[in-house]
């Protein structure tokens, strides 16, 4: 099968020290938008992971009764309550990425805010509800990374997720004829696959990142790494890569009772090397 194994090796370009006279506008704007109410921890993860691998600025817009605890348990993060779908004009302005879908739902609230992040023509990270909304609109998009688990996957191409499962390869190319983009098809041996690329696997990762958040946190990284201007399959194969090298570092503890956030030290090191 012609495919290509990830190695961090292949990306050290990326992974270069950076110039001393950088500053934070050099590393871009990551917003991270979702967090309906019950689900504020899933931007939380999103967005630290955004910061932990070297984003500029990360911002997140939630339901409004999330924002200030969100800003006290993680102050580096600048949090917008949302009620209505024009607040979110001057944020999504300032962008140079738009993560949007962890804990989003599927509410009245949820539907209006992901039509109009859609047509923001930004870059985008597309994960969780908000690809379970897209599954009913069936968009193409060039300049967006769609993060399926094979259950979302199978809602992508009204199939089930034992199809998916059966022919992993296939199900992403068509996901990615269907949608454009960049697709990444998590599980046990993430895929990745783009128009121009040939296809990607990663072979890092463990069982015990079969945990609730470390989707949000791989959304996160792939939001971080793009708004640092790595072209956009690039950027998916290496945020999927080190996602998974910081989940088997800290799998050197235990892979069970790992939770999402035991990555965040992590993340730091394999992006610096």
């Amino acid at each position: 099968m012609n495919i290509e194994k990830l190695r961090l090796a292949h990306f050290a370009e990326y992974l270069a020290p950076r110039q001393r006279d950088s500053h934070k506008g050099s590393f871009g704007h990551v917003l991270i938008i979702g967090g309906d109410y019950g689900f504020s921890g899933a931007v939380r993860l999103a967005a630290e992971a955004a910061l932990r691998v070297g984003a500029g600025l990360v911002s997140v817009a939630t339901r409004p009764e999330h924002a200030i605890s969100l800003n006290i348990v993680r102050p580096e993060i600048m949090c917008h309550g949302i009620n209505h779908v024009k607040e979110l004009a001057p944020l999504l302005a300032k962008a140079t990425v738009i993560v949007i879908g962890p804990g989003l739902g599927q509410t009245s609230w949820a539907k209006k805010i992901v039509m109009r992040v859609f047509k923001s023509k930004k870059c985008l990270v597309v994960d969780a509800d908000a690809l379970n909304l897209l599954a009913k609109k069936s968009m193409s998009y060039p300049n967006w990374v769609l993060t399926p688990h094979p259950g979302e996957a199978a809602r992508l191409l009204h199939t089930t997720r034992e199809l998916i499962q059966q022919d992993r390869l296939s199900a992403a190319k068509s996901m990615q004829k269907k949608y454009g983009g960049v697709i990444v098809l998590k599980g046990a041996g993430t895929l990745i696959v783009s128009e121009n690329d040939k296809p990607a696997l990663c072979e890092a990762g463990n069982p015990g990142m079969a945990t609730a958040g470390t989707g949000d946190v791989l959304s996160g990284v792939i939001g971080g790494l793009l708004a640092q201007n790595i072209p956009l399959p690039m950027a998916t194969k290496l945020a999927v890569l080190v996602h998974a090298e910081a989940g088997d570092l800290a799998a050197q503890e235990g892979e069970r009772g790992m939770i999402a956030s035991d990555l965040f030290a992590y993340l730091r090191r394999v992006v610096n090397g």
